[in-house]
């Protein structure tokens, strides 16, 4: 690290946590508060399954429109946009009262979150190559804080007008975009310019990055985040399924969360230690095995157990490959992301549908099962391209 540009890159770094920290926050406040959308606007089951959709569609569009945009010299409007625009789109899916309104408004917001997305973790990979060491997994964690922090908000606001909260937190989230719009301009500085590795054979001149490693990597973003869609979704009706209490059952998300927060903020000095493919592979294992034997014992602790371990050992997955895409600049970042999120949103349905033909302990077995074939992949994916 450049000593002499050391201020500067502690600016953004802070500048940066803040910004995981804040989308994680917009995030969990938007799906915790889903419920009294669909009741306001008196949608029904399928009509929520469309918006849902909706947003979907218009994140993938988003991230790819980012992966175009996210020159180094766009990045601050990108951000400060992004950011922007998302609260204003969260604000409007408060004050929507029909589907046509959601649909429009879902898939804006889907579109804003996808843009913001991508400019955060590029810039984000530009401050870890100035810092010429690993942040990623702290800047994610703050992601997983602020999800916790808004998950919070929204629970100890349950009796208030979803209205009133997303106006609030959206108006909250475009003042504090605003006050630091100038400070985003030192993410644009030379200074954060990634060392590239010069273009070996068979790799994309534009990109620096193999297509077949570019994909493997995607795949793996697929695998991790199906598991993350099928803690989300999937945990705390396992747990119920055992006999659990409500309150125990939502406990296990809780679990996998808080430990995947854990993992993330020691994730950096590991992989500092050890290496990306070590860390991530001894995660990925420690995740399928975690998970499988939660889920093969029969007790509530073994299972609140399995699914901690889970999320202690994919913690370091995402931001790792993250860091491998970015290598190739924002539009391999974006295609990663891309794939990545379809994992998270075709996971739970596909767990959903394997439950009609198994047991919910045994459909559940194909996250470890991914997660074992993450640990088996990740050197290969990880390594550092030829020159």
């Amino acid at each position: 690290m450049n000593q002499s540009a050391a201020p500067e890159l502690a600016r953004s770094r802070r500048l940066l946590t803040g910004y995981f920290a804040g989308l994680g926050v917009l995030m969990a406040v938007w799906g915790a508060r889903i419920p009294a959308v669909q009741n306001t606007a008196e949608v029904s089951t399928a009509g929520l399954a469309l918006v849902l959709l909706a947003a979907a569609l218009g994140m993938v569009a988003g991230l790819q429109t980012g992966g175009r945009l996210a020159h180094p010299a766009r990045l601050p409007s990108l951000l400060t946009g992004g950011a922007i625009g998302l609260a204003a789109c969260l604000a409007a899916l408060g004050a929507c009262r029909s589907l046509h309104t959601l649909l429009g408004a879902a898939f804006v917001f889907g579109a804003a979150h996808g843009v913001l997305d991508v400019a955060a973790n590029a810039a984000a990979v530009r401050c870890q190559a100035g810092h010429g060491r690993p942040i990623m997994g702290r800047l994610h964690a703050s992601f997983s804080l602020g999800a916790l922090t808004g998950a919070a908000l929204a629970a100890a606001t349950a009796h208030t007008s979803h209205t009133v909260l997303f106006a609030g937190v959206a108006a909250t989230a475009t003042v504090a975009a605003g006050a630091t719009a100038r400070l985003t301009r030192t993410l644009a500085s030379p200074e954060l310019e990634p060392v590239h590795h010069r273009v070996a054979p068979g790799m994309d001149q534009r990109e620096g990055l193999s297509r077949p490693r570019l994909w493997l990597l995607g795949a793996l973003a697929a695998a991790t985040l199906l598991g993350e869609g099928a803690a989300a979704d999937w945990a705390a009706i396992h747990l119920h399924d055992l006999g659990a209490t409500a309150t125990t059952s939502a406990a296990a998300y809780g679990f996998y969360s808080a430990a995947m927060a854990a993992g993330r903020l020691a994730g950096d000095r590991l992989t500092t230690r050890f290496g990306a493919p070590a860390v991530v592979r001894a995660g990925a294992a420690l995740a399928a095995l975690g998970l499988a034997a939660g889920l093969t014992g029969s007790t509530i602790a073994f299972a609140l157990l399995g699914w901690t371990a889970f999320g202690l050992g994919l913690s370091v997955t995402v931001p790792s490959l993250i860091t491998a895409a970015g290598i190739g600049g924002p539009r391999a970042v974006a295609t990663v992301a891309v794939t990545g999120y379809v994992g998270l949103l075709v996971g739970p349905a596909l767990i959903g549908a394997l439950t009609t033909v198994t047991a919910l302990s045994h459909a559940l077995l194909l996250p470890a099962l991914l997660a074992a074939a993450v640990a088996a992949l990740a050197p290969k994916a990880l390594e550092k391209p030829t020159p």
